[in-house]
């Protein structure tokens, strides 16, 4: 536990016990927390949360490797959400102080149910429900935010998860900025070419359980006529029921890619020699799967069978 720490506002004690090199400005206080898992283990890279009382995020970050966290805030009422992956998210609420430090002492979080996995069997992308967006630096400060509005995509799966497999494809020409003519450019042969190389493909059948709702999918990525291997960090959501009965699965998952891996190596340099778009593009995709119709799935430049 921790001990007396701070002084009233007028004026201050002498401190003695672990915070004592603490600063604390007079009308602040002192929150902290140690986060253990069942068997009284801390849990490191924790996520906190503290906001006020108006839902307002105050402060937040991550516990260090004995699972503690500390933050100075300005006396008042706080609520506090504790969360790490495979566990179930804790809330609770403290009082902090000018003269008495707020600890909510030991907090254990219990071990999650995993979501239910889908059933065996062919699913296929639902595109309303879904996104595939990518973020990309521009003129070396701020970012370009961009998604692909035209896709379609297969899910297989197996008897046991790691069976699966996957295959999307994506419209090249269906890139979008907001600004005709970025995206214009983006299409010409100076970037993905669509003319020569009309879609992106992914193909994957490595699913690879990294622990609670997290999984690595594995796969091959052609882009630009060329093809590389490209793992999706993945967040599985669990499922749902859609308007008309049918049970959906959701995701969400996230990968790097770099432009010379793929040839998009197009470069234009300013003045002051900073690069008008970055080498990093990060993409984010938000996926719901649906269970598979008869019908070969489509795209607006052309058809393609799922064949897995």
């Amino acid at each position: 536990m921790i001990g007396p720490l701070l002084g009233s506002r007028t004026k201050r004690m002498q401190r003695t016990g672990p915070l004592a090199a603490v600063p604390t400005p007079p009308n602040g206080g002192v929150l902290s927390c140690r986060v253990l898992d069942p068997v009284d283990e801390p849990v490191p890279n924790a996520e906190f949360a503290v906001s006020d009382t108006m839902g307002r995020k105050v402060i937040g970050g991550g516990t260090d490797p004995f699972g503690s966290f500390l933050a100075t805030v300005p006396a008042g009422e706080y609520r506090l959400a504790e969360s790490a992956e495979g566990y179930t998210p804790y809330r609770a609420s403290a009082t902090v102080t000018g003269d008495a430090p707020a600890s909510l002492g030991d907090v254990t979080l219990q071990v999650a149910q995993p979501a239910q996995l889908p059933a065996p069997g062919d699913r296929e992308i639902e595109p309303t429900h879904s996104s595939i967006a990518f973020t990309a630096r521009h003129i070396g400060l701020s970012r370009v935010h961009g998604r692909f509005n035209a896709f379609a995509g297969a899910v297989r799966i197996g008897e046991d998860m790691d069976q699966s497999a996957m295959h999307v494809v994506i419209d090249a020409a269906s890139i979008d900025t907001d600004v005709k003519m970025r995206d214009d450019h983006l299409r010409s042969a100076d970037f993905l070419d669509v003319q020569r190389f009309p879609t992106l493909e992914f193909y994957s059948e490595k699913f690879t359980h990294r622990g609670g709702n997290r999984w690595a999918v594995t796969g091959t990525l052609s882009l630009h006529g060329v093809t590389r291997t490209v793992t999706l960090d993945a967040e599985y959501l669990g499922l749902g029921n859609g308007m008309e009965g049918e049970t959906r699965a959701a995701c969400r998952a996230t990968t790097e890619l770099h432009r010379d891996d793929f040839t998009v190596s197009w470069q234009t340099m300013p003045a002051r020699g900073i690069a008008v778009v970055g080498p990093g593009i990060r993409i984010d995709l938000d996926v719901q799967i649906v269970p598979k119709s008869d019908l070969p799935f489509r795209l607006s430049r052309g058809a393609r069978q799922w064949h897995p």
